[in-house]
Parts: structure tokens; C-alpha cells; sequence
């Protein structure tokens, strides 16, 4: 249905001072090179593509990480140095054919120092091991580093990792018999914390989504996700524990199956945003737009029309009050589905209610001690009060507006 943001990634050499270390942003791999401990020579870089990218400055600032202990061995390491991140996972095979008993070798990845790198972790793992395979079956790395530079395999295989993790993304190494895959996977951020008053919704076809390869818990809970029932209703039909049905729910939002959206109610008010500009510049947007919001699968409404509701979403005016006005039914616009796509594409927003306690009043005295008016303290808003204690949201309004103890913050 809707396709998942792409982090954006930079290949040309950009020194924009606006990229800092934590930006989020992934950059290219600007160099691999691999590093041995040469038992009289100590640590030093065997073979670098593309060569020279890393000065024996900046090496030997940070050999003492490259070339490790013991007890950093087989970890991932990352360090920033002079401009450069440079992540690793160095390896020692001990055996007593070798000088000092022992081979250490680490193959490292070099980045822009701003960039984001742990989704290279795991391909630096995998080929730090391959490598370690090859040495302990053939003595490929050995031989290797005796060899001539015109008979040397190693940096024509790293520069086709280079070019083909830069470009696709993935890549195939092909030694002898053995062939290794390697695939940059997207690591995304550690979702939110899920709360009752929040509404899944799914964000990927239904019809292609496979229900048999999730857990139980999941697979009872997934039937119930249908863009209006919250996480507490969810948790009640299911008949879950309600950390359950949080922690299922936070696992489909982290693969990108679901989205939260907040409750639907006509008493709601939305805005719109910046982002609905879009909407009126691509054709392909509009399309996929009315398809979504009609009331009907074979008649659609007009863009204009769909357009015309978005705009007239403004504070103070509830989506009730647009209803009667407007009259979306002989529009063919289905008025649920229209808030929907609004939030899931980021057109429109929810502006929420606080409800705040000064004290005071003719009901101070009842307040202070009742547990509802402690949720009266700007922090919670009606939706998350009313999940928690079951009132209704014209209930709640008729409290709030009883007491004249208690104003209301939009945001």
C-alpha cells in the first residue's frame, strides 16, 4: 500500500558541515583494507582499495584497535579517527606453522566519519570469517601475502565488494569452489514504546502478508489490527495480556508491517501540513489517493473534492462539524478512510486535548483526591485518559467542562 522511507544514502565525497557523527544519515564505503600483524614489522595495512586512502597517520592512531588484544578479538570494533569511521572484526588463528604462533588479520570497512555504519556490521562479520575459512582449509591469506602483486586475488575481491556494495547493495565472491553472498541490510531504529490509546494499522498489503510465519501471540492479534481498534481494545478481544499485545505490536511497527495512528472520532480535530503540497504536484499520488478514500471499489471521487476536505481540516473545526458541512458521503469520499490515509502519508495531523488542574474552584477540595483530576496535569491527553479509565470521550468532555478548575491545551 505504501511504500517504507528509504534512509537516504550519499555517494559522492560531500563535507557538508551539517552531517555530524549521530545524524543518522548512511554514507558509502569509502575503502576496505586489510591489515595483518607482521612479527617483526608489527601492524600494518597488507592491501587497501582504493590504495593510499588510508595514511600511515591515521593507521597508526588507531593500530592498537585494528590489531587488537585477545580479549577484543572476534568483536566488532568501531572507531572514528581524523574523518574517518572505521569498523572491523579483527581475528587471531593460532597454530605454530605461523611466526609468534599466531595469525591476526582484521578486514575493515572505511566511512565518512559523520556516516551511519552498523548496517555494514554483519557483512564485515561474515567476510572476516570467510577469510578465516579460506586461511584454515587453504591457506589463501598466507599465500596471498607471500605472492606477487600482479598474482595477488585479494584486492580485485575487495574491490568488487567496494564497487558492488556501494551500487547494489549486495554481492556475490566466487573463490574456487566457494561462493560467499554478501547483502547490506537495513538496520532500522529501536521502535517507540507502544501505548494503550494507540491504533495499529497495517502499512503492506494483507493479501500478501504470510500470518503462518509470525509467533501465536502475533497471529492472534493481527486479525484485530484494522485501523480503529486501539492496542487496549486489541488486548480485550484477543483476550492477551496487554504487554503482549504492546510487545507483538512494537515488532510489526519495527519491520514496517504497521503504523500507529490515533483513535478515530468524529469529535476529533485535525490540521494539515506541509506535506499535503505533495498531493496536489503527483499525479501518481493522486491516484493511489482517491482509490484509498472512495466509498466504493468502481467509483472514485475527484481529486478536487478529496483536496477540498484535507484543506478545511483547521483548528477548532471537529471532523464532525466538516462532515455536516461538506457531506463527504455525496462525494464519494469515505470520511474514515480519507483521516487514514491523511496521517499515514503525514498530510494532516491530530491536534490532542490536555486537560490541566489549576485548583481552586468549588470543586478543589474534590479534585485533588479523586484519581482522574491527578490526570489532569497536561502530560496525558483525552485519548490515554479515557483508554485508562474507561470513559467515553463526550463523558470526559462533560467533566472538563463541569469544572472550572480545568482548561484545555490543544496541541
Amino acid at each position: 500500500m505504501l511504500d517504507e522511507p528509504q534512509q537516504q544514502v550519499l555517494s559522492p565525497r560531500n563535507d557538508d558541515s551539517s552531517f555530524f557523527e549521530g545524524c543518522g544519515r548512511e554514507g558509502p564505503i569509502r575503502c576496505i583494507f586489510f591489515s595483518e600483524f607482521h612479527p617483526t614489522a608489527g601492524p600494518k595495512i597488507s592491501c587497501q582499495v582504493p590504495e593510499d586512502f588510508i595514511s600511515k597517520e591515521v593507521f597508526d592512531a588507531v593500530s592498537v584497535y585494528i590489531i587488537p588484544k585477545q580479549q577484543l578479538q572476534r568483536s566488532i570494533l568501531t572507531v572514528n579517527v581524523l574523518g574517518h569511521k572505521i569498523t572491523g572484526f579483527p581475528i587471531s588463528i593460532s597454530n605454530k606453522k605461523y611466526a609468534r604462533n599466531a595469525f591476526y588479520f582484521n578486514l575493515c570497512f572505511v566511512c565518512d566519519a559523520w556516516a551511519r555504519t552498523v548496517q555494514y556490521e554483519g557483512v564485515v562479520k561474515k567476510l572476516a570469517e570467510y577469510l578465516m575459512m579460506m586461511e584454515l582449509e587453504s591457506d589463501f591469506l598466507s599465500n596471498e601475502l607471500r605472492s606477487s602483486s600482479d598474482n595477488c586475488k585479494l584486492p580485485k575481491i575487495l574491490q568488487q565488494i567496494l564497487a558492488d556494495l556501494n551500487s547494489k547493495k549486495i554481492c556475490t565472491i566466487t573463490e574456487g569452489t566457494t561462493n560467499m553472498h554478501l547483502k547490506v541490510v537495513k538496520v532500522a531504529a529501536d521502535p517507540p514504546a507502544i501505548l494503550d490509546h494507540q491504533v495499529p494499522i497495517f502499512t503492506v498489503n494483507e493479501q500478501n502478508f504470510k500470518k503462518e510465519m509470525w509467533d501465536l501471540t502475533t497471529q492472534q492479534v493481527l486479525p484485530l489490527i484494522n485501523g480503529f481498534n486501539h492496542v487496549a481494545k486489541i488486548a480485550a478481544e484477543a483476550d492477551v495480556e496487554s504487554n503482549l499485545v504492546k510487545a507483538c505490536v512494537q515488532n510489526l511497527v519495527y519491520y514496517g508491517i504497521v503504523q500507529l495512528i490515533p483513535i478515530f472520532q468524529y469529535s476529533n480535530v485535525y490540521c494539515t501540513t506541509p506535506a499535503l503540497q505533495k498531493l496536489s504536484d503527483d499525479a501518481q499520488t493522486q491516484e493511489e489517493c482517491v482509490k484509498y478514500v472512495a466509498k466504493s471499489e468502481t467509483n472514485f471521487p475527484t481529486i478536487h473534492d478529496v483536496f477540498t476536505m484535507y484543506c478545511n481540516m483547521t483548528y477548532g473545526t471537529t471532523l464532525k462539524d466538516l462532515c455536516i458541512r461538506i457531506n463527504p458521503y455525496s462525494l464519494k469520499i469515505d470520511e474514515q478512510k480519507l483521516v487514514q490515509y491523511g496521517l499515514l502519508q503525514g498530510y494532516i495531523r491530530r491536534i490532542n486535548k490536555y486537560p490541566v488542574f489549576l485548583g481552586g474552584g468549588h470543586s478543589s477540595e474534590l479534585a485533588v483526591t479523586t484519581p482522574l483530576h491527578q490526570q489532569f496535569n497536561g502530560l496525558h491527553s483525552f485519548d490515554e485518559i479515557c483508554c485508562t479509565t474507561g470513559l467515553s470521550a463526550s463523558q470526559l468532555d462533560q467533566i472538563v467542562d463541569s469544572d472550572p478548575s480545568v482548561f484545555l491545551i490543544w496541541k
